[in-house]
């Protein structure tokens, strides 16, 4: 089985290069983010035309998650259970299913915007409730992931500069502890070093020219339980669709599971 995770950033303004990823790249499972449309306006049609189910859980213009699949899809959840809300809205983050023999989340994480904004705590709080609502799937038998744009670069080593975030977000004591208390359940991050790049970024911004200077984060992961972990034979990220006319500023980060 290959699953995959990817920021597509808009699903409308992406279809074109999704539908066609899909196609070249063999992928059974996607955990997408960013799909940046109501649920009405989601493209199932097309996805299904593909040979792909979608669960979505999405409400508009910002966050939208969702999981296609070509292995079925069942006992879908929408939302984090406990879900701390942001200024009284709880938005669309995080979606759960089953495909096959695996269960995924596909996750959003909060962006946190400045350390000294509300948004931050609301990350903090955020992860907090992911690890309350994974714990029990992330000890039990059954391969688990929770997979997609956790807005955390693990290590320094993850970042292109450390200098450069000196003060920001995403790299932060406090944001990298709620990621190894996300480890304390039994979840590993499945995609580590070495990978099929030397330098396996997931995340360039599209401004300042990041993606040809390789000025990257690694942001987007795949933690997996034990049983994930044993099953996963292969992993890579897809730089290659980083590249041209209109791709999102995500690549998507893939694991092949023998299961």
């Amino acid at each position: 089985m290959r699953i995959a995770t990817w920021n597509v950033n808009s699903i409308t303004a992406r279809l074109p290069r999704l539908l066609a990823w899909l196609k070249s790249s063999g992928t059974d499972v996607l955990c997408l983010q960013e799909a940046k449309v109501a649920e009405a306006q989601f493209p199932f049609d097309a996805l299904r035309e593909a040979g792909y189910e979608a669960a979505v859980h999405a409400t508009g213009r910002w966050n939208g998650v969702a999981v296609l699949s070509r292995v079925g899809i069942a006992d879908v959840v929408k939302g984090l259970p406990g879900d701390p809300g942001y200024e009284g809205v709880q938005e669309p983050r995080a979606i759960s299913a089953t495909c096959g023999p695996v269960r995924v989340w596909s996750v959003y994480v909060p962006n946190g915007r400045e350390v000294d904004h509300p948004h931050y705590a609301y990350k903090l709080q955020w992860f907090e409730a992911l690890r309350a609502a994974v714990e029990g799937d992330a000890a039990g038998d059954r391969p688990f992931a929770v997979m997609g744009d956790y807005n955390v670069a693990p290590t320094d080593e993850d970042v292109y500069d450390r200098a450069a975030f000196e003060g920001a977000t995403h790299v932060t004591p406090a944001e990298r502890a709620a990621l190894a208390s996300l480890r304390g359940t039994g979840l590993s991050d499945v995609v580590p070093r070495p990978l099929k790049y030397d330098v396996p970024f997931t995340y360039w911004d599209y401004r300042q020219l990041c993606f040809p200077k390789n000025r990257g984060m690694r942001i987007d992961l795949v933690y997996g339980n034990g049983a994930f972990a044993k099953a996963a034979t292969d992993s890579y990220v897809d730089r290659e669709e980083r590249k041209g006319k209109g791709a999102s500023d995500h690549a998507p980060v893939v694991v092949d599971l023998d299961v």
